[in-house]
């Protein structure tokens, strides 16, 4: 044994940050992917934050709401555990026209009730500060990047008499654009509203880098900076992607649920097999990712994957 390290006896757990702790954890979690799938539901986990949706029609909330509590029944029993009220969160979403229809009575989850909220935090997503609304609109988490990247603004702009530009550049990237870039494909088909207070942060940081006035034109500014639009930083990641899966530089799961119309079966004789649209593949395994990539909102309960919106626009897109 090296001597740089001392033995130190433990009654019970394991120290914080040790690696015998990331072995229990694993065994502890090990069964538990398989269970939620057991109760009919999708879980997506994350290190040791671990997400389970589940969807149904309006008037089955209870059942779905006691197949979660069932779930974690059985998982905490089996390992002896208790659940920690302050770190769980419950969200009920359904369209903008169904809100009324939400349930707001506490869900039961092990022995403990727990609200369901408005909004709720998104470790897939969550970078910097990152929620998920009830109606899927993403306001909430629009407004707090916009927040943030206000007050990094103001504090930048605290010191630009002293920085080169360069620097200041390099600073509104670090702290400004890289925030609104975080996961912006996540943001595909939100209102025009939103996307609106999102550019402004870009115009404003431009403005700021050339000590440019509220009423010169941003457009020659954001062409300088070799900066695109939000709607285009919105679209070239999901070309990206929808091209590597079509090339088979993806995940093999994203890669599987993403093909071209004409290559599915059924569909080749179809008018739609000559165009250059995509077709996704939605099972309980690619639930999450589709739900992810399928936030292009339209009316009633249609969703449409972006990919097939955006992949045209690319000069690879018709090949």
């Amino acid at each position: 044994m090296c001597s740089c390290y001392s033995v130190t006896p433990v009654a019970y757990g394991v120290p914080q940050g040790s690696v015998l702790g990331t072995i229990l954890f694993l065994l502890y979690v090990a069964d538990l992917l398989k269970l939620i799938k057991h109760h009919q539901l999708s879980p997506q986990a994350h290190a040791d934050h671990t997400q389970i949706y589940g969807f149904c029609q309006p008037s089955d909330v209870n059942a779905l709401a006691d197949s979660v509590s069932a779930c974690f029944d059985a998982w905490m029993g089996t390992n002896r555990l208790q659940l920690n009220p302050s770190k769980t969160e419950v969200l009920w979403c359904a369209s903008g026209r169904r809100q009324h229809q939400i349930p707001t009575s506490p869900v039961r989850i092990g022995s403990t009730y727990v609200l369901p909220l408005s909004s709720v935090r998104d470790l897939g997503v969550y970078g910097y500060i990152s929620s998920i609304d009830s109606d899927v609109s993403l306001r909430t988490h629009v407004t707090a990047t916009v927040t943030s990247c206000i007050a990094a603004l103001r504090q930048i702009r605290s010191v630009r008499r002293c920085l080169p530009q360069h620097a200041l550049l390099t600073l509104i990237r670090a702290l400004v654009v890289s925030r609104v870039d975080y996961c912006c494909s996540v943001l595909a088909g939100v209102s025009g509203h939103l996307l609106n207070k999102l550019q402004s942060i870009l115009n404003a940081g431009a403005r700021l880098v050339f000590s440019a006035r509220r009423s010169e034109r941003i457009t020659s500014l954001l062409c300088d900076l070799h900066w695109l639009r939000v709607p285009e930083r919105i679209q070239f990641p999901i070309c990206v992607l929808a091209f590597r899966c079509l090339n088979g530089s993806a995940l093999p799961y994203l890669a599987e649920s993403v093909r071209r119309t004409a290559d599915v079966e059924g569909r080749r004789h179809l008018r739609s097999s000559t165009t250059s649209l995509l077709s996704s593949q939605c099972s309980d395994q690619h639930l999450v990712t589709v739900a992810f990539l399928s936030l292009h909102r339209g009316h009633g309960t249609a969703y449409h994957l972006p990919s097939e919106l955006f992949y045209p626009l690319l000069p690879f897109g018709n090949n």
